[in-house]
């Protein structure tokens, strides 16, 4: 059944009756007399996201406790306009069933728009923790606050980004842009001090991730942090995947951390994709099988918002330099690179993606257009010397002594042939990125230039913070560009061993070479907030002391407002 028709035909139940998303596979009775009769235990919290004007999604998992036998629990829901419960708007009878992980979703419908709720879940024995959550704004809306977040590694440390975010008032919804798991084994990848903090995997979830089974468990351990589990209960989250969600540097047919040797991939996607869809509160576009995770969420006038899909979709293989260059030589093949790199079939979009993002936003009647997607957009075109055979640790002095002589230009003194080809003379950092489909790139902008509105792009995926103009191979200015750091993920600090002033160093420098970087932050955790405005968007980054004990908390911001 298309999205469309099941919209249809759940709304002849009435504007009060919830529907279920069919996911989990649940039946739905609003009898005001209906009462659970399974015993079942709430183990992992409550959830909502995807909200709309009139709906949510709201989530729990019920893992019956009366017999291990049991394959099912009938789990009664609430939604009501006050904590008390005096007030309950909309109920009903739904099963939490083991196919399904004993994950619940329910699309509760018929609710008023920029409204606040709570809801519950109820079985025989056991109440769920109340959670609060938010429907769209329908028309004039003056102000909306997103929490931005990205990248979160369970071994690396506690979230403590998710718990600062949870005591946010002033923050609406929150997006996740990705890599809300990591698919990795419990004995490499930042694991340095998942022992003596207590963060470490179970036996049975301590190698990488292939099975459904091995998904499903991961995801039970991350929605056990205390910070993740608060800012679930506090916030409607609009979520999608990268690539760690199911394995690293994914594209349409295979992935990096895929090998041969390791099973059938599609089936390895398969797992991933069913379990995404059970522990997320997300209302999956085009049915729970399918990878199209792309739609839009309208904010009134104010602002549309599109969820994209930079990953599992439709994006080609990337690019490697060392496959340019040869064994024995090293000489680098620049005509074959070059020739790939422009490659006008090459994307990470897709065409029908493409053709729908820029449609909808012609389309749009309100003011900002937001794109929620994993990647840096941004030309991070670093100068060619940095990859010529400097050592990893020596990068950070390489790059000061480049900006040095970007600054003697700047004060207006003459530098040398040698000192311009230095700073002049760049290349793309990171293929795995836009800069490495700068044809559908280009294609992208073109379409943001052509409607004519402010555009703000939002990305994760590099563990660091970013602002950056994004702008035409000619240099026309179409939209800013904003990166939230990881929430515990390490960053370029750790890939350079920086101390926190080499890193600080780094960071001023960098926006002297990169010409559309603006800012960055590489060595803090953290997260960001955007709040959008008639007539201005503010980005407020938030980093927090300490992620490594419980104790941490946001300890310094940095702001840009930009207005329309």
């Amino acid at each position: 059944m298309d999205r469309r028709t099941f919209i249809r035909l759940s709304s002849f139940a009435g504007a009060s009756v919830a529907v279920s998303t069919g996911l989990a596979g649940c039946t739905v009775s609003t009898s005001a007399n209906s009462q659970p009769q399974t015993k079942a235990d709430f183990t992992h919290g409550v959830a909502s996201g995807d909200p709309l004007k009139d709906a949510v999604i709201i989530w729990t998992r019920a893992v019956p406790t009366s017999s291990s036998a049991l394959v099912k629990a009938d789990i009664l829901w609430e939604m009501a306009s006050d904590a008390a419960f005096t007030d309950v708007v909309s109920s009903g009878i739904v099963e939490a069933k083991a196919t399904h992980d004993f994950t619940v979703k329910v699309d509760v419908k018929g609710l008023q728009p920029a409204s606040k709720y709570f809801y519950r879940f109820k079985s025989a024995n056991n109440v769920s923790p109340v959670g609060e959550t938010r429907t769209l704004p329908k028309a004039d809306v003056s102000m909306v606050t997103f929490g931005v977040f990205s990248c979160s590694n369970y071994p690396a440390g506690f979230f403590t980004p998710y718990m600062e975010a949870a005591k946010d008032d002033n923050m609406d919804y929150v997006l996740h842009l990705g890599d809300y798991i990591y698919e990795y084994d419990g004995k490499g990848y930042a694991t340095e001090h998942a022992k003596e903090i207590g963060r470490t995997y179970a036996p049975d979830n301590d190698t990488e991730l292939y099975t459904l089974t091995d998904y499903r468990n991961r995801y039970a351990l991350y929605r056990t942090d205390e910070g993740l589990l608060a800012l679930h209960q506090n916030k409607p989250f609009i979520v999608v995947w990268d690539d760690h969600e199911i394995t690293n540097d994914t594209y349409k047919d295979g992935a990096e951390n895929h090998q041969a040797d390791e099973g059938d991939f599609y089936e390895r996607r398969a797992a991933a994709v069913q379990a995404y869809y059970e522990w997320l509160p997300i209302r999956p576009p085009f049915g729970t099988e399918r990878l199209e995770i792309y739609r839009q969420f309208t904010f009134g006038n104010l602002l549309d918002l599109y969820m994209l899909d930079t990953r599992v979709l439709a994006r080609d293989k990337q690019l490697e330099y060392g496959n340019y260059r040869d064994a024995e030589t090293k000489a680098f093949d620049q005509a074959g690179f070059m020739k790939d790199i422009s490659n006008p079939n090459r994307g990470l979009l897709g065409e029908t993606q493409r053709n729908w993002l820029h449609t909808s936003m012609k389309q749009s009647q309100a003011k900002w257009q937001v794109l929620g997607q994993q990647l840096l957009i941004g030309r991070m075109l670093f100068p060619v010397s940095i990859f010529n055979g400097v050592e990893r640790k020596d990068i950070p002095a390489h790059v000061h002594k480049l900006a040095n002589i970007k600054r003697k230009q700047m004060q207006g003194d003459t530098l040398s042939e040698q000192e311009l080809a230095l700073i002049n003379t760049v290349m793309p950092y990171n293929l795995d990125a836009w800069d490495g489909y700068p044809v559908e790139r280009e294609h992208v902008l073109m379409q943001l230039k052509s409607i004519g509105k402010p555009v703000i792009a939002l990305a994760g995926d590099t563990h660091n913070a970013w602002h950056n103009k994004l702008t035409l191979k000619d240099g026309t200015e179409v939209g800013v560009e904003l990166a939230t750091p990881g929430v515990t993920s390490p960053g370029m600090e750790h890939y350079l061993g920086m101390d926190d002033n080499a890193a600080e160093t780094l960071a001023d420098d960098l926006p002297l070479l990169i010409e559309d970087l603006q800012y960055c932050n590489l060595h803090q955790r953290g997260f960001m907030t955007l709040t959008i405005s008639e007539n201005s968007a503010k980005a407020t980054w938030h980093y927090v002391d300490a992620i490594l004990t419980k104790t941490g908390k946001v300890v310094n911001t940095h702001s840009f407002e930009l207005n329309s």
